[in-house]
């Protein structure tokens, strides 16, 4: 029975890439990375608090017991899926930022590249953004000063965009976590089944957020691609 379960997460890893994020690639051994992935799962569909450890350990083909071997607690598992999940985020905008081009640019592509990948990886996404209060007060603090990191690199873009007139922007602070909650809010809608690919809804979002911050004047941002 623990071999077909293990079979079936391994299955649901190759058809979803939302499941088999790259994020996890890095994490050793491959049962702990099994354990996160059955985590991310059961998260995503049946919430934190509602989700057993008996089912996390089923859905990657061990025994509970077996999973006390590479965490301690549930919520370590949702600790250790929030941390790779929010590094994710802050290394995608930070190479969005640092690219070439000017302020529009850069604005554009951060956007467009956080946007696909809550789309690409909508389902891991949803537990990384969505059960943040289900951490514990050390846990939470820590995935809390990364999701700050996210929205510092983005309010930079903004605040040289406006500094220079290529953007007007009237309350930064408020821009950026508007633009910081649209972003996040495609990983809770978004279905492969859908008629836009992840890309397609990361450059109208781009377009979208270059509209809010365009400058009245001639000389503001052009259209996303």
């Amino acid at each position: 029975m623990a071999a077909e379960t293990g079979s079936r997460v391994a299955k649901t890893a190759e058809e979803d890439p939302a499941v088999a994020d790259e994020s996890f690639e890095g994490v050793t051994p491959d049962a702990a990375r099994r354990l996160l992935l059955g985590a991310v799962e059961a998260f995503a569909e049946r919430g934190f608090h509602a989700t057993t450890t008996r089912d996390i350990a089923g859905r990657a083909g061990m025994s509970p017991a077996a999973l006390y071997i590479h965490y301690k607690t549930k919520e370590e598992l949702l600790f250790q899926i929030s941390k790779v999940g929010h590094e994710r985020s802050v290394s995608v905008l930070a190479e969005a930022a640092e690219g070439g081009g000017d302020d529009a640019d850069r604005l554009a592509r951060a956007v467009r590249s956080f946007v696909r990948w809550h789309a690409e990886h909508h389902t891991t996404a949803r537990v990384v953004q969505y059960e943040l209060a289900a951490l514990g007060a050390e846990h939470y603090e820590e995935i809390v000063g990364l999701r700050r990191r996210s929205e510092e690199i983005l309010r930079g873009i903004l605040e040289s965009g406006d500094a220079s007139g290529e953007f007007e922007v009237a309350d930064i602070r408020g821009t950026t976590l508007a633009v910081m909650s649209l972003c996040i809010d495609v990983a809770r809608w978004y279905s492969p089944a859908g008629r836009r690919t992840p890309d397609q809804i990361g450059g109208l979002y781009a377009d979208l957020v270059l509209r809010m911050v365009a400058s009245a004047g001639p000389s503001g941002p052009a259209r996303a691609e």
